[in-house]
C-alpha cells in the first residue's frame, strides 16, 4: 500500500503524523496545532536549545538505514546534546523536507521511531514543519531541554589535573558504518539477498540506533559530581578533547590502554585491517559523555559503572597528546568526520 503525500496534503500529514500525542512535561504548555508552541520555564531553570540538521546523501544512506532507525537517531542525537550540557531535554519540533519519492507510510515509519524516542526520553513533540523538496529527505530537529542555573555545564572549564572520564565505549559506530557500507558495495545490483551480520548486531545497533547517555547524567547527579567540562562524542574522542581543551584553553594527556573498546568493535577493525586505536579516537557517532571532573572525584568517579578514566588535564603548553602503550606521546589530530570537508 501506498499512498502518495499529495492526496494528504501538508496540514493532512501533520495531523497524521502528530495524532495521538500527548503532552508530559510540565513546561509544556501547548503543543501542535497553533501558530506557536507555548513553554513555561520557572525562573531558576537555564533553557537549553539544539538544532541538527540531517541531509539525505551527507548524514545517511537509506540505502541500509531503516526509516524508523533514523527517526529514532535523529531525534536522540539533539537529546544527547541537551545532555551534554548537564540538563534535561524536554520538547522538540520536527521539521522534514520530503520529495516525491517518499510515501506517507514511509512518513509514518520515520515518525514511529521519532515518537518512540520521545517516549523512551519523556520528550514532547511540540512542533515542527513539512515541505518538499527537490533533493531527498531532510530533517532538523530543533530540541529545548532545561538545566538548574547553578549545574549547566560547558565545554570551557576543564582545568588542570581535572581527570578525563568518558561512558560507555569508542569506535563502535564507525565500525558498524564500514560494515554497513561494504555490505553495501559487496551486494550492490544484487535483488533479495540478505548480508549475515551475526555476531555483529552491536556494531550495527551502535551505528543505526545509539542511545543518549542519560543514565550517566543521573548517575553523576546522585553522586554529587558536576562535571567542570563535558561535551558528547559525535565527531570522534580526539576532536572533543581538541575542542574542550582549547575551549579550556588547557592540554590533555590521554592514555591509550585505558581507552574503552568493545570486543565486536576490535574484531571487525582487525578484519578491516584498520588500527584499533584509530577507529576509536577518530571515529565518531558513539554519542558517549566525555567529560573532566576535579581530581578530588577521583574515588567516586572511579567506582561508577559505565564510566572510564582515561586521562587527564594538563597546562597549555604541554598540548594534547595521545600516550601509547609503550609510552611514547603523539599530538591528538583531529581526524573525525567534517562534512564540509571536501573529498581529495
Amino acid at each position: 500500500m501506498r499512498t502518495e503525500i499529495a492526496t494528504l496534503g501538508e496540514f493532512g500529514l501533520i495531523d497524521r503524523l502528530t495524532e495521538g500525542i500527548k503532552l508530559e512535561n510540565e513546561s509544556s504548555k501547548y503543543g501542535v496545532g497553533d501558530d506557536a508552541a507555548v513553554l513555561s520555564y520557572p525562573s531558576e531553570k537555564q533553557i537549553l536549545v539544539t538544532t541538527d540538521l540531517l541531509m539525505e546523501g551527507v548524514h545517511f544512506d537509506l540505502t541500509y538505514v531503516p526509516l524508523k532507525h533514523l527517526g529514532y537517531k535523529s531525534a536522540v542525537v539533539n537529546f544527547s546534546d541537551i545532555y551534554a550540557m548537564n540538563g534535561t531535554p524536554r520538547q522538540i519540533t520536527v521539521s522534514l523536507g520530503v520529495s516525491k519519492r517518499f510515501s506517507v507510510e514511509d512518513m509514518d515509519e520515520l515518525y514511529a521511531g521519532i515518537r518512540l524516542a520521545c517516549q523512551q526520553y519523556n520528550v514532547d513533540i511540540v512542533g515542527g514543519d513539512t515541505t518538499s523538496s527537490l533533493t531527498g529527505l531532510t530533517i532538523s530537529i530543533t530540541c529545548i531541554g532545561d538545566a538548574d542555573k547553578d549545574k549547566v555545564v560547558y565545554r570551557n572549564g576543564a582545568k588542570e589535573t581535572d581527570l578525563i572520564c568518558v561512558s560507555g565505549d569508542l569506535g563502535g559506530a564507525y565500525m558498524g558504518l564500514q560494515l554497513l557500507e561494504r555490505e553495501k558495495s559487496v551486494l550492490k545490483g544484487e535483488k533479495d539477498v540478505q548480508p549475515d551480520f551475526t555476531g555483529k548486531e552491536y556494531l550495527l545497533e551502535r551505528q543505526l540506533k545509539p542511545e543518549a547517555r542519560k543514565d550517566i547524567i543521573e548517575k553523576l547527579a546522585a553522586a554529587n559530581i558536576i562535571p567542570t567540562s563535558m561535551m558528547d562524542v559525535s565527531d570522534g574522542l580526539s576532536s572533543e578533547l581538541m575542542h574542550i581543551c582549547k575551549q579550556s584553553n588547557a592540554g590533555c594527556r590521554v592514555y591509550e590502554e585505558h581507552i574503552p573498546i568493545d570486543y565486536q568493535t576490535a574484531v571487525m577493525a582487525e578484519e578491516f585491517n584498520m588500527n584499533l586505536t584509530t577507529c576509536a579516537m577518530n571515529g565518531g557517532e558513539d554519542y558517549e559523555l566525555l567529560f573532566t571532573v576535579p581530581i578530588a572525584e577521583h574515588e567516586k568517579v572511579s567506582q561508577m559503572e559505565g564510566i572510564r578514566l582515561i586521562g587527564h588535564i594538563t597546562k597549555p603548553e604541554l598540548g594534547c597528546a595521545l600516550v601509547t602503550r609503550d609510552g611514547q606521546e603523539f599530538e591528538l589530530k583531529a581526524q573525525g568526520w567534517n562534512p564540509l570537508k571536501e573529498d581529495k
